[in-house]
């Protein structure tokens, strides 16, 4: 056991956990900093959805943290995955060995929510990780190429129809990138398909998808999938996925061997935290610093929280990264402050408003501030590839995806299309 009573464990090294080791070690906090997690690297979950459909490498998207935090004399990085947390002990139990801490910040993130359906979990393709994405591109070039090999006309129409479960920003991203994928390179590589439909299906038990966005921006995506070929159908769950049969609520059958999974999230429950401490979605209730309720020196951020102080999110704060970032900032800058003893400020988030790319040159951004509130066509693409690059971890990534985006927005085409799996994988 790693034994410092003066370290500031942070747990997962998502967006939050990034954002508040590094404004620690920046303000020479009087702590060594910790961070734990299970892969050894960060990756940008915003666009894992290129990474599957063979548009940007992993590299692109990810970064080692020893690389990232190298030089820092107060950090370390320990690659484990959080069992259980010993809070009278100050202690935590990892798959690999223990930690002791000062101070706790657990920033996990969530987990795809199968809402308890077993077949839907074991069969279906999620996009929560790398190893998600890969796996995702991986069965879609392989399915492809089975259906260019069987007879069977049945056969060949499930390997080659998709339905995408969740119409948010990610279900919404999805189902437009395999569109592009069937009119600008389909044919191309695989003329054997030229006469099968390559059905794509969108399902949401919302009446429309982007929920959280703007009507015009619902109307317009709603509108631009449908112009693309997508077959919407909303209001209706997903109910199971069975014999690569997917069930609908209102007794729509589809046949497919591919049921994509973006239809929901949860987050982790970890043993040792008091379930009173749990709210809506396994969230850890938090204060307006941040701190987990029953707790003294336990913090969560981002979306394995849910914070009801701030008044104008009384229900709790979306689950997107500024949130999850702003939070880091406030934290950091109120654990400066106590190691000081100096007053602590309550968080306020600043929403600078959502956005989400449908296909190329198809976008919608909300905005909170300015003279425009909604922009969507090219100009919000525009602005959603800037964001998106200006985002990712460091100048290296920023430069290799720019580089990987001119070249597929000229061609229409991106050389990354290989199955690359282990000898034991089937």
């Amino acid at each position: 056991m790693e034994l410092n009573n003066n370290s500031t464990v942070i747990i997962g090294g998502g967006f939050a956990g990034i954002e508040i080791a590094k404004r620690l070690l920046k303000n020479d906090y009087r702590s060594k900093v910790i961070l734990v997690d299970k892969n050894n690297y960060n990756f940008f979950p915003p666009l894992l959805y290129q990474v599957a459909t063979g548009f940007l490498d992993v590299s692109n998207i990810s970064y080692p943290f020893r690389k990232f935090f190298r030089g820092h004399s107060n950090f370390s990085f320990r690659m484990g995955e959080l069992l259980e947390i010993k809070p009278e002990e100050n202690k935590i139990i990892l798959n690999n060995g223990e930690l002791s801490y000062s101070k706790l910040i657990i920033a996990t993130g969530t987990v795809s929510n199968y809402f308890g359906n077993e077949n839907i979990r074991k069969n279906a393709l999620p996009m929560k990780t790398i190893v998600d994405a890969i796996s995702l591109k991986n069965t879609i070039l392989d399915r492809l190429e089975k259906a260019t090999q069987t007879q069977n006309l049945q056969e060949r129409k499930k390997l080659t129809t998709f339905v995408v479960a969740g119409g948010g920003p990610t279900g919404v991203e999805i189902a437009g990138m395999l569109s592009e994928l069937k009119q600008n390179i389909l044919l191309k590589d695989y003329p054997e398909l030229k006469d099968v439909p390559f059905d794509i299906h969108l399902i949401d038990g919302l009446p429309t998808v982007l929920a959280p966005m703007s009507k015009p921006s619902q109307e317009y995506a709603t509108k631009s999938l449908q112009k693309m070929g997508i077959q919407i159908k909303l209001g209706q769950l997903v109910k199971d996925y069975v014999d690569d049969v997917v069930y609908i609520a209102d007794g729509t059958e589809i046949e497919t061997k591919n049921l994509l999974w973006t239809a929901g999230v949860t987050a982790i429950v970890f043993k040792g935290i008091p379930e009173k401490s749990y709210g809506r979605g396994k969230r850890l209730n938090v204060d307006a610093y941040n701190k987990v309720s029953g707790t003294e020196n336990i913090y969560a951020l981002g979306d394995t929280s849910i914070m009801t102080a701030d008044a104008a999110f009384p229900n709790g704060h979306p689950q997107l990264a500024q949130v999850a970032i702003q939070q880091a900032q406030k934290l950091s800058e109120n654990l400066i402050s106590q190691s000081k003893g100096t007053a602590l400020s309550p968080f306020k988030y600043n929403d600078k408003g959502s956005m989400a790319i449908i296909s190329r040159n198809r976008a919608v951004a909300d905005l909170t501030s300015g003279p425009f509130k909604h922009f969507n066509g090219f100009f919000a693409w525009l602005i959603w590839v800037f964001v998106h690059l200006f985002s990712l971890i460091n100048l290296r990534n920023k430069v290799t995806t720019f580089f990987n985006w001119l070249n597929a927005y000229a061609t229409k085409d991106q050389p990354l299309r290989m199955i690359v799996k282990s000898e034991h994988q089937k």
